[in-house]
């Protein structure tokens, strides 16, 4: 598979300097032709909220992709499904559909129109215009995220499930690896044919919904999702391979055999990287022996990050009730606006916390001595 993927800087969302910067990537990372296709492009919006919280792929982004397109001879369609999803949606907060309105771009609904396809031994579903369209291009976000460490180019193709069958995967898919694992699976099933990340401004600390923008000053592309991801993730700051589904798709020898493949087109990358990157607490680090001590801690349930609900931020939307898999949370039978946590039910999924609009849900550790053990596990990481 062609491994070439270009970066380019880019610090500012000014559209004739994004569409420029779209244009060279594109055709440095030969691009599939789009002449007379009908173009899927598959946003990140994981809320529908406003494009200054670089929680969803920026408007401008979308909108020089779909001119790159529209100037080639490309009907272009526009789509996503969020982690809350009903029948109706417009993604008009993030400012996407109205960039559709301006260019004439076709919004798609995914709930609409939905098909089967086979993946593995079962059949998933997802947005039939996945399978209708000539082409798919994605358009992810750079940013953290608190079940797979980095939400990216292999993670974005999810939003092609629609509405609650995403929540199902967490039910079928419990822990880190084996979602993970599933996340490989579809973008593998999928195929979609070029990635063009929005890391103009991107996201760190408690992503994919939560966290804080950060200027990382990028966009990459190319028809690899995981060159994409490994550079991205390399910005960051990551050890790339802390990522499960980096790791999880090198080992299978998928879209690239070894790292040392990437064919990489841009700035020296260590000028890129954004040492002060605040990476989810857990996998900042690539040492050997921080990893081991961190498996032990997660293997034992008492010391894992969990949600933890700040009950005086919480509106009573019920938004984290609705999205989880294992009904393990309930509004309190007294008290308002007080969600009640089940935990031996939890899975760990941190769906509650991506939908949270109101920075209500906390995804840490949450036992007496705990910053005691924290402190001393810092103290032990630094002897290494």
């Amino acid at each position: 598979m062609n491994s070439k993927v270009a970066v380019r800087n880019c610090r500012e969302y000014n559209p004739d300097e994004v569409y420029t910067h779209i244009s060279d990537i594109y055709d440095r990372c030969n691009g599939p032709d789009v002449n007379n296709k009908k173009v899927l492009l598959k946003p990140n919006i994981l809320n529908d909220v406003d494009p200054l919280r670089c929680v969803t792929t920026h408007p401008v982004v979308v909108e020089a992709m779909i001119r790159f397109l529209q100037e080639r001879n490309a009907t272009v369609l526009v789509g996503d499904s969020p982690g809350i999803h009903f029948r109706g949606f417009k993604s008009e907060k993030s400012g996407i559909y109205q960039v559709c309105q301006k260019t004439g771009a076709k919004w798609i609904d995914f709930m609409k129109d939905q098909s089967e396809m086979p993946l593995g031994s079962r059949k998933i579903k997802i947005a039939s215009v996945a399978k209708e369209a000539d082409l798919i291009i994605s358009l992810p976000k750079l940013k953290t995220h608190q079940l797979t460490f980095f939400t990216g180019a292999i993670k974005n193709t999810l939003g092609l499930v629609p509405g609650f069958a995403k929540t199902k995967q967490h039910a079928l898919h419990p822990d880190r690896e084996s979602f993970s694992a599933f996340l490989v699976d579809l973008t593998e099933a999928v195929a979609p044919h070029f990635y063009l990340m929005d890391g103009i401004m991107g996201m760190e600390g408690d992503g994919p919904g939560q966290g804080i923008p950060v200027n990382t000053g990028v966009l990459i592309g190319s028809a690899n999702p995981l060159a994409v991801d490994i550079i991205a993730c390399t910005i960051a700051g990551y050890d790339p391979m802390i990522i499960p589904t980096n790791s999880i798709a090198v080992g299978r020898g998928l879209w690239l055999k070894d790292v040392k493949d990437i064919d990489y087109d841009g700035p020296i990358l260590e000028s890129l990287v954004k040492k002060d990157f605040k990476r989810v607490a857990y996998a900042q680090t690539g040492n050997v022996v921080s990893r081991f001590i961190m498996r032990k801690l997660k293997s034992v349930r008492s010391l894992q990050v969990k949600p933890v609900f700040i009950h005086d931020k919480c509106i009573g939307c019920k938004e984290c009730i609705k999205i989880c898999s294992q009904n393990a949370l309930a509004m309190h039978p007294v008290k308002k606006n007080w969600v009640v946590l089940t935990d031996k039910k939890c899975i760990r999924c941190f769906c509650c916390s991506e939908v949270c609009q109101s920075n209500a849900i906390q995804v840490r550790r949450d036992f007496f001595g705990y910053s005691f053990l924290r402190k001393s596990y810092s103290a032990v990481r630094r002897l290494f």
